[in-house]
């Protein structure tokens, strides 16, 4: 995993990186339901940037979060995920 930021500053949290060839785009906000657009926003036009003749588009978009009770996929297919999801 690692934090990405481009040249004309588009950045992304964490890049994960599977074995398999795959990757997933990241971002982690700590605040509520604006923070959490705002990182959706991000993730979408980060992914939309990606040359897809030398990459593959990411498995995934996921908006890491403090907030919240469960997970949920959005319309526009990135997943929100609460912090406290991500245990065993």
């Amino acid at each position: 995993m690692y934090h990405y930021r481009d040249s004309s500053g588009l950045e992304c949290d964490t890049v994960l990186h599977r074995r398999n060839g795959t990757y997933a785009l990241i971002e982690v906000k700590l605040g509520g339901e604006k923070l959490i657009n705002d990182g959706a926003e991000a993730l979408k036009t980060l992914a939309e940037t990606i040359d897809t003749t030398k990459m593959k588009n990411p498995s995934f978009m996921m908006v890491v979060t403090a907030v919240g009770p469960y997970a949920y996929q959005r319309p526009d297919g990135v997943f929100v995920v609460p912090i406290g999801c991500l245990k065993d």
